[in-house]
C-alpha cells in the first residue's frame, strides 16, 4: 500500500516539480545573492557612511594566540536578512505572474448537457407554445 501510494505521489509530477523548483530556487538564490553582496550591499554601505555589514560584529572574546576570537556576527545576519527579503519577493512576483498566466489559460467550463428530462420538458413547451 505504501508503495503504491509513493508510485502515485512520483508520478503524477509532485515530487518532480518540486525537485525543478528547489534547483531552480538553489540558481536564483545564488544570483540574488550575489546582487544584494556586490550590488546592493555596497551601496548600502556607502548610504549609511561606509558601513560595510559584513564586518559588524560583536566580539565576545578576543582571540588569544593560536584561539580565534568569539564573536556575534550580527552583519551577516543582517546581510541574510535583506538576502532572504529579495529573494522572497521576486519568487512572489515569479508566482504571481505564473498565476496570471495560467488563468489566462484557464477555459470556463462548458456548462453542463441537459439531462434527458430537461430535454423532454422542452420538447413539451415548444409543442405547447405551437398550439
Amino acid at each position: 500500500m505504501f508503495l503504491k501510494e509513493f508510485k502515485e505521489f512520483a508520478i503524477k509530477g509532485n515530487a518532480v516539480d518540486l525537485a525543478v523548483g528547489v534547483i531552480i530556487g538553489g540558481a536564483f538564490g545564488k544570483i540574488v545573492s550575489s546582487i544584494v553582496n556586490d550590488i546592493l550591499m555596497p551601496i548600502l554601505g556607502i548610504i549609511l557612511g561606509g558601513i560595510n555589514f559584513s564586518n559588524l560584529k560583536f566580539v565576545i572574546k578576543p582571540a588569544q594566540g593560536t584561539i580565534p576570537e568569539s564573536a556575534i556576527k550580527y552583519g551577516n545576519f543582517i546581510q541574510s536578512v535583506i538576502d532572504f527579503t529579495i529573494i522572497a519577493f521576486c519568487i512572489f512576483i515569479m508566482v504571481k505572474a505564473i498565476n496570471k498566466l495560467r488563468k489566462k489559460d484557464d477555459v470556463p467550463p462548458a456548462p453542463p448537457a441537459p439531462t434527458k428530462e430537461e430535454i423532454l420538458l422542452t420538447e413539451i413547451r415548444d409543442l405547447l407554445a405551437k398550439k
